[in-house]
């Protein structure tokens, strides 16, 4: 015998070997290369390691729960600390309760249990498959074993219900078991099954109603509030799926079957009386309220790009997923950017509260694999309880990145009396990516009778679409009936419900063939008791006796929480809103997403440098020079650059430069230094200066000191204007604008256009009756900006908003046309700026007529203007007062009003120095000044405008400039100097200067201002034009004025 069983056991070896050479052998049969073989062993290899993972992980998981209560008894019994996620719920909160009770029940019952379902299954399930598809019909259970591990309940909540005859019970359940079911279908040869599964959830049993007679509770009704997490080992064929990459997408689509039956806002009823009521209300019962997610923004997010192995960090392209039970969203992709602001606003419908969540990741996008960069939950039962939240929510995971959520809880009414209020405030509000909704409307299907047969003794299988708008839902499929029974419902957001209707098709699965069709108006239900209509409904296109039964209600969504006021009304002379060509109302206001208008303008004033570093220098430094310095000035996007100052290592520039800016986090102000060379500029130096302290403090004025050299400082002075709706104030800023307008650059702005372009409507078609892909494009003077392209459309609609500087408000205007995507005119518009500074508050907002487009082309715009009022405004600058001193005869500034505009534009609020007034001159000419005290800054201020009339002493043109001195002092602290200007007896300086001091010694002392030629860049001499005296004490300083004095001759007495 031992001897026949040592022969047995090496036959048994040498079969086992011979099967491994059997892949080689079916290899070259088939003709297969080496490689095949090779990829072959590499799945079997991944395929076992997997299975045998997955195992150990089975194994382990069932020891863990075996001992679970062991470890906590001892670690309570020894006074050890556990960490509160290593713990079952019941440990770690106090109101949820230990079940070992429910579990030893369990436990008892689950052979059973397995009965149960092994009868359900072969019963039930399987005749159901074989019915849905002719390729199923040798479809069957082979096994079925629920195994000897049973569910486990980890704790119990308990909630009071939102009614008395209501009780909540959330279960946190564990299912790790070694259940095993295979299937076969025997056509295809094919088997497969499951062996093992893992299934951890959040689990809601409702009891209601309750009773007053046994059995005292009327049904269970049970869902999971959230997804459950789901692990599944499948066996048979079904282990291809086991490969990386595929097993993910199985165990989802089961997920997937799951939340269909057992995810809010589904759920699985069971009776517990016969002929139960509220069985259908139960089974679909209304949503709770909805809740409006508006998608703000994000912050110091963490940057996922790398590159060259991590050594460069770059940045990160964040979108986020909200997720409501199976309702999910996912916001766009803001490319390079930690500090996202997205803007949107997303709907979801609460059907449980509390317990029902919003969860929130961001992720980084990517080619291959998105990065998380954060997550975080929220109750619904906060949302409820505050009406409103607003807030920066941390992000888990996402180290100190927050998220800028608003939510707001509306409620749910059952009458239409305020869905005008509703629908107004909707109006105002933009909403990306979809507009806001007014109502809801909730579908029960119940069931249908007498459909009509297709074919002559065959019954349907019928299914029903039903249809709001452009957003469509399916019923289930109900095989070979004309009397199914779906009981289901569906949910629809309503946008607009009086001009909306719905579409009900009932359709025979698969050929799709209809069976009759529904249309019903919203507004009927409008006019019906609470909203609801509830009866069988007569199919359109079918049989005699074809009915569906349904119960339909509609709820306003009504925001129970202070409102802001509404839009301004229609200003007079805009059109009426049109009516769309379905005729749906439109909105007579544009809809301007929050940040709209509330830019403002940074004003640079470059001003001076000291003591900068010497970078031309001669015979390899021996000889020391000098340098050609020039800024660079970054802010918001854009890039100044300011003239070259030939050879001064203390140059005066003397530049103002504007941009629009905004409010968003980490903006900064640069300043960079070079010297102009003729092959590569040399580095002097940089500063900066954050924009928010600029915009919190509004004028920063400093000696900035230069980073990453060994000496020189900067002189800025930052102005942050911020746009104010007073006509009133225009005048005055125009006048001040003139004192402070250097000799170089732009004209300073005077305002703020802000534009809102929402949408247009009745473009004209082209080519025939195809619609137009449209744009707008706007214009003011040299700037233009364009919108994005609509989808071809006769109304698109852009929502984009757009700010233009202006100059001069009296005669600019804004340029509009809307063209078709390849530049032909569509219709066009031309406001006067003048029209908005007539308007109440200095805004438009309605729709306007497009010139040369369709008979009914408009475009709805909101159109706003502020006024910049800088500092030297508000300190009363511009007042004019007569002003006397010393021997110089001032010459009024000639009135308001009656200024001309020069081709260059306008450079000051006087006539120009070429067209000198009627008031007498002096021999030698006239010098224009302005002189106040800056009692903020304790600054006497001069500005230097021009010089008229100047008296040439040799044949050539001089080449003038004017040197001030405040006596008695003749320090160089008090000597100020104007540029030179070139060949000419009309030179315009417009040059600021101060001197820090009080008011009172600013009255002691004696202004002397020489106007000088030079001779030649060869010669030191100057030729001297004439000077002015004043006494200070004689001018009313606190005032301030602009007047023309007479110049003159050097060698007369002050």
């Amino acid at each position: 015998m031992e001897r026949r069983g040592a022969g047995l056991a090496a036959l048994g070896a040498l079969g086992r070997r011979l099967l491994w050479a059997l892949p080689a052998y079916a290899a070259g049969l088939l003709g297969l290369g080496a490689g095949a073989l090779v990829l072959a062993l590499a799945l079997y290899a991944g395929w076992r390691r997997r299975r045998r993972a997955r195992e150990r992980g089975l194994r382990l998981a069932a020891r863990l729960q075996r001992d679970e209560e062991a470890a906590v008894r001892a670690a309570a019994a020894a006074g050890l600390g556990a960490a509160r996620g290593e713990l079952p719920a019941w440990v770690s909160f106090p109101d949820v309760e230990r079940a070992e009770w429910l579990n030893k029940v369990l436990a008892q019952a689950w052979p059973f249990f397995g009965q149960y379902m092994e009868k359900l299954l072969v019963e039930n399930v399987a005749p159901s498959i074989r019915a849905s598809n002719s390729h199923l019909q040798t479809f069957t259970f082979t096994k079925v074993d629920m195994g000897e591990k049973p569910l486990r309940v980890l704790g119990v909540r308990a909630h009071p219900g939102a009614h008395k005859k209501q009780i909540l019970l959330d279960l946190n359940i564990s299912y790790v078991g070694d259940v095993q079911i295979d299937v076969e279908v025997k056509k295809f040869f094919c088997k497969a099954g499951v062996k093992g599964m893992q299934l951890h959830g959040m689990l809601r049993i409702i009891l209601e109603p309750l009773l007053g007679d046994v059995p005292i509770v009327g049904a269970l009704t049970m869902f999971f509030i959230r997804r459950p997490t789901l692990d599944i080992n499948w066996t048979g064929m079904t282990n291809l799926l086991d490969i990386p990459g595929l097993s993910s997408v199985s165990d989802t689509m089961i997920m997937d079957a799951i939340s269909s039956y057992l995810v809010l806002p589904n759920r699985l009823l069971v009776p517990l009386v016969p002929n139960l009521h509220e069985a259908a209300q139960l089974r679909c019962p209304l949503p709770r309220g909805v809740v409006r997610v508006h998608l703000r923004g994000a912050r110091d997010l963490r940057s996922k790009d790398r590159f060259m192995g991590g050594l460069v960090e770059g940045k990160s392209d964040p979108y986020a997923v909200l997720r409501v039970g199976t309702q999910v969203v996912t916001s766009r992709v803001i490319d390079n950017n930690l500090n996202p602001t997205w803007d949107e606003v997303y709907e979801f419908i609460v059907h449980e509260v509390p317990g029902q969540e919003m969860e929130v990741e961001l992720f980084d996008k990517d080619p291959d694999q998105d990065d998380l960069l954060g997550r975080m939950k929220l109750d619904f039962g906060e949302v409820l309880k505050a009406r409103v939240l607003e807030e920066w929510f941390p992000l888990q995971e996402g180290g100190r990145g927050r998220l800028h959520l608003r939510l707001e809880w509306l409620s749910l009414m059952s009458d239409a009396s305020k869905l005008d209020q509703v629908l107004e405030r909707n109006r105002t509000i933009v909403a990306k990516p979809d507009p806001l909704s007014a109502a809801i409307l909730v579908v029960y299907l119940d069931r249908a009778e007498e459909l009509p047969l297709k074919k002559p003794g065959k019954e349907p299988n019928p299914m029903v679409q039903i249809s709001v708008q452009d957003v469509t839902r399916e019923s289930k499929v109900v095989y070979n009936t004309s009397a199914p029974v779906w009981e289901d419902a569906f949910r629809f957001f309503l946008h607009d419900p009086v001009n909306q209707d719905v579409d009900i098709q009932v359709k025979d699965d698969p050929r799709q063939s209809s069976l009759g069709s529904l249309s019903l108006p919203l507004a009927r239900l409008l006019e019906a008791p609470e909203l609801t209509l509830d009866q069988p409904f007569q199919l359109q296109r079918s049989g005699p006796g074809s009915r569906l039964y349904m119960k339909l209600v509609l709820r306003v969504l009504f925001l129970d929480a202070p409102e802001s006021s509404g839009p301004p009304p229609t200003p007079p002379g805009q059109l009426d809103p049109p009516a769309s060509t379905n005729g749906t109302q439109r909105p007579t206001h544009a809809s301007p997403n929050p940040q709209f208008g509330t830019e403002r303008v940074l004003r640079i004033h470059l001003l001076e440098a000291e003591n900068l570093i010497a970078k031309d220098n001669f015979f390899k430094g021996v000889v020391r020079g000098r340098s050609d310095p020039y800024a660079k000035v970054r802010v918001a996007g854009r890039v100044f650059r300011s003239r070259v100052v030939k050879e001064d290592l203390n140059p005066r520039w003397n530049e103002v430069y504007e941009v629009i800016v905004d409010n968003v986090p980490g903006q900064d102000v640069e300043f960079d230094l070079f010297d102009k060379d003729i092959d590569k500029d040399d580095f002097l130096g940089r500063c900066k200066v954050p924009l928010r302290r600029v915009l919190s403090s509004r004028i920063v004025d400093e000696w900035l000191p230069l980073e990453e050299v060994k000496s020189g400082r900067l002189h800025v002075r930052l102005e942050s204007l911020a746009p104010s709706p007073s006509a009133a104030l225009l005048e005055q800023v125009l006048h001040t604008n003139s004192l402070l307008q250097p000799a170089r650059g732009e004209e300073l702005s005077a305002a703020l256009l802000s534009v809102f372009v929402d949408r247009a409507a009745d473009l004209p078609l082209r080519k025939g009756s195809k619609p137009p892909a449209a744009f707008a494009s706007l214009a003011v003077r040299d700037v233009s900006v364009k919108t994005k392209t609509c989808a071809p459309t006769a109304e698109p609609t852009w929502d984009e908003g757009f700010s233009f500087l202006i100059k001069r408000p009296h005669v600019e205007s804004l340029e509009l046309q809307v063209k078709e995507e390849g530049g032909q005119p569509l219709g066009a518009l031309s406001l006067p700026l003048p029209q908005l500074l007539a308007s109440e508050g200095l805004a438009l907002d309605g729709w306007f007529p497009l010139a040369g487009g369709g008979p009914g082309s408009q475009v709805l715009l909101r159109v706003q203007l502020g006024v910049l009022v800088s500092q030297q405004a508000e300190v009363g600058a511009s007042s004019v007062s007569p002003a006397g001193g010393g021997d110089a005869a001032p010459q009024p500034m000639e009135a308001p009003g009656e200024e001309e505009y020069g081709a260059g534009g306008l450079r000051q609020r006087l006539l120009p120095a070429d067209s000198p007034p009627e008031a007498a001159e002096g021999p030698l000419g006239q010098l224009q000044l302005t002189l106040w005290y800056h009692a903020d800054e304790h600054k006497l201020v001069a500005i230097v405008h021009a010089c008229r009339k100047l008296r040439p002493v040799a044949k050539e043109l001089p080449d003038p400039y004017v040197s001030l001195v405040l006596l008695p002092d003749r320090s160089r602290g008090t000597k100020r100097k104007t540029s030179v200007q070139r060949k000419t007896l009309n030179p315009d300086f417009n040059e600021r200067f101060e001197w820090d001091m009080s008011l009172e010694e600013a009255s002691r002392r004696k202004l002397e201002a020489h106007v000088k030629s030079t001779l030649s860049f060869m010669s030191r001499e100057k030729e001297a034009l004439g000077k002015l005296h004043l006494d200070l004490a004689q001018v009313d300083l606190s005032q301030g004025g602009t007047h023309w004095y007479d110049l003159r001759d050097e060698r007369s007495s002050p």
